[in-house]
């Protein structure tokens, strides 16, 4: 993605793009439900809602996500955007238990289909709609690393997913004249939306609990390290440890220690830290580092019983 899109394709308008296309598949839809009375079609539908109040909710955390730190929040409101993934999570399971109870109750009372192509055709649009909108919001989840942005677009494929399955159910039972795979289909596209939902909510969790880094940041940030890092015969002029990482939304954190001779002026010593500050971040986009200086004959402890009280 070229920097021109991606300041055109910002999470904000993204999840406003959702937010129309959720309107626009609500509508076709539900036509499809009311013109063939599928109860498969009436899950998609559901599905549709839920992607609407989901949109609605990621635009909100996405645009307190965005602002600037402050005297309550002075790490900045990053975090936010973890709620709306397990908003989007929970609304995902009352969906897919909405859909196996509309199921249930069909399933042992089933309809015949009516208008099958028209309901078909209507579906099928509305989930290449959803497709289309889905590719590019992961490309632009990955650019800005937004857990938002990529609840939603995952959100979306389900959706696509949840609809192939139900037009599928729904083509069986026009040829095979079997009514209980429609019904049958329904509970099954359920069950596959809980396990997303389930997804979104631990992945929220893990973020809220400041989760580390991915393992190739952490790597590039040890490599950057391993740069500064200097010896002199048997003496060991700059080593770091007490390497500490986290991640709050699209920001990322890392604390560590940087050991270097205790007869060097603070002046130079500020000046290396600064200079590894520097490359750490141009290294790995969105990064803050902190890095306390310590003589290299001292040690930091962590874990005192102390503390654990």
């Amino acid at each position: 993605m070229t920097p021109a899109h991606s300041r055109m394709l910002t999470p904000r308008r993204l999840l406003m793009a959702s937010i129309v296309v959720a309107v626009v598949t609500i509508a076709l839809k539900t036509l499809a439900w009311v013109i063939t009375d599928s109860v498969g079609l009436l899950s998609d539908a559901m599905e549709s809602l839920v992607n609407l109040a989901s949109a609605v909710f990621g635009l909100v955390m996405v645009t307190i996500a965005a602002r600037p730190a402050d005297e309550d929040h002075p790490y900045g409101h990053h975090k936010a955007e973890y709620f709306s993934s397990g908003f989007e999570g929970i609304l995902i399971i009352a969906a897919a238990l909405g859909i196996i109870w509309a199921a249930g109750h069909r399933l042992f009372d089933p309809r015949p289909i009516e208008q099958v192509g028209w309901g078909l055709a209507l579906s099928v649009t509305s989930s290449a709609l959803n497709g289309l909108l889905a590719w590019v919001m992961f490309r632009a989840a990955k650019e800005h690393r937004s857990i938002a942005l990529e609840a939603d677009a995952k959100h979306l494929v389900t959706d696509v997913w949840t609809s192939a399955g139900v037009v599928l159910g729904i083509g069986l039972v026009h040829f095979s004249g079997w009514l209980w795979l429609d019904p049958l289909v329904a509970m099954a596209v359920a069950t596959n939306i809980l396990k997303e939902g389930f997804h979104l909510m631990w992945r929220s969790s893990q973020g809220l609990m400041d989760e580390a880094v991915e393992p190739e940041v952490l790597a590039t940030i040890q490599q950057t390290l391993d740069g500064f890092a200097s010896t002199a015969g048997e003496t060991t002029i700059i080593r770091f440890d007490h390497v500490s990482s986290r991640k709050a939304g699209q920001r990322r954190f890392v604390d560590l220690h940087m050991h270097m001779p205790a007869n060097w002026s603070l002046g130079r010593a500020a000046a290396v830290r600064t200079s590894v500050e520097q490359a750490l971040m141009s290294a790995v986009p969105g990064l803050r580092a902190t890095i306390q200086l310590l003589p290299s004959d001292v040690e930091a402890h962590f874990d005192d019983e102390r503390d654990l009280i």
